[in-house]
């Protein structure tokens, strides 16, 4: 099997190559058409080469194991660069829509936008729909959050490449341009929202947020071991692709510390045999009734 780092090598290199041919077409031919919005939309292409290039050099940093200073390995560089992707975007989306609403509210002149600006916005929906794919297949094959996000981003690339090109048929049929100008600030503002959405989600797991986390699967493990009951104060952490878990579990006080630390074992190896992304497991045991202020983490009623 294919391991991870050549997955996301292969995927980011599909992804610079793609957007930066698309990036180039729609800027350039944003220009000489005199389209404001197919210029942003080359503008959100040309994000996606930075976050490309982002993607690249991650791959060479999530697979280098745990050292001294690192115990948990490297996985956490895919959600930085997650969250820089997040910035980029914003940054790209926020330009563009203070470019767009000064040239509304300077009212400046402009012409009607030549055909070939359609040529390109139709050719950059289906360049977007393959690059979209290519990232969700090797990102659901590597189980990497970075490149579904990359495919979120490419998808939502598409809608504005849509709305582009429906804003450019609206002015060619009423011939008035500042149309585009209008299809051009709403597609900031949808830029502008991805961002958001991108950072939102990175955010989740650099805060160690509980949120899609398995609890399920943790619990339904706990309860195969026999010996092994009342999983509580469990606590699911993301990084990257992989998972760590801590939980404390009771026992029959009157075990040995031998069979009880079996016990803790079993349910180590359930855990990791339903969830096979666990990276480390971590079980405290504690005698069965015990009554502690325990605040923090989950049990199976929660």
């Amino acid at each position: 099997m294919e391991d991870r780092s050549s997955l996301l090598k292969r995927a980011s290199i599909i992804a610079l190559v793609g957007n930066a041919l698309l990036a180039v077409a729609k800027i350039v031919i944003g220009l000489a058409s005199g389209s404001l919005a197919v210029v942003g939309d080359g503008i959100d292409s040309s994000t996606d080469v930075v976050i490309a290039i982002v993607a690249l050099f991650t791959a060479r940093i999530v697979d280098k194991p745990g050292d001294r200073e690192h115990p948990y390995g490297h996985s956490r560089a895919e959600t930085i660069a997650t969250t820089v992707l997040a910035f980029v975007v914003f940054f790209a989306g926020s330009q563009l829509f203070v470019r767009t609403a000064s040239a509304l509210i300077a009212n400046d002149a402009a012409a009607v936008p030549s055909s070939m600006a359609i040529v390109v916005t139709v050719v950059s929906i289906v360049g977007k729909l393959l690059l979209s794919w290519s990232q969700f297949y090797y990102g659901k094959r590597a189980g990497s959050s970075m490149l579904l996000a990359n495919g979120k981003n490419m998808r939502s690339d598409v809608v504005i490449s849509v709305s582009v090109l429906v804003g450019l048929a609206f002015t060619f049929f009423m011939k008035l341009p500042i149309l585009d100008r209008v299809t051009a600030l709403l597609v900031s503002v949808w830029i502008v929202k991805v961002a958001f959405g991108i950072f939102k989600e990175a955010n989740t797991e650099l805060m160690d947020g509980t949120e899609g986390a398995p609890y399920g699967e943790v619990f339904a493990a706990v309860s195969s071991v026999p010996g092994a009951g009342n999983p509580h104060r469990t606590r699911v952490r993301r990084l990257g692709s992989l998972l760590v878990v801590d939980l404390d579990i009771e026992v029959d006080p009157e075990l040995t510390v031998k069979a009880a630390h079996e016990i803790s074992h079993a349910v180590e190896h359930a855990i990791i045999r339903a969830l096979p992304e666990v990276y480390d497991v971590i079980v405290h045991i504690e005698p069965r009734g015990n009554t502690e202020d325990e605040r923090y983490g989950l049990r199976p009623e929660s």
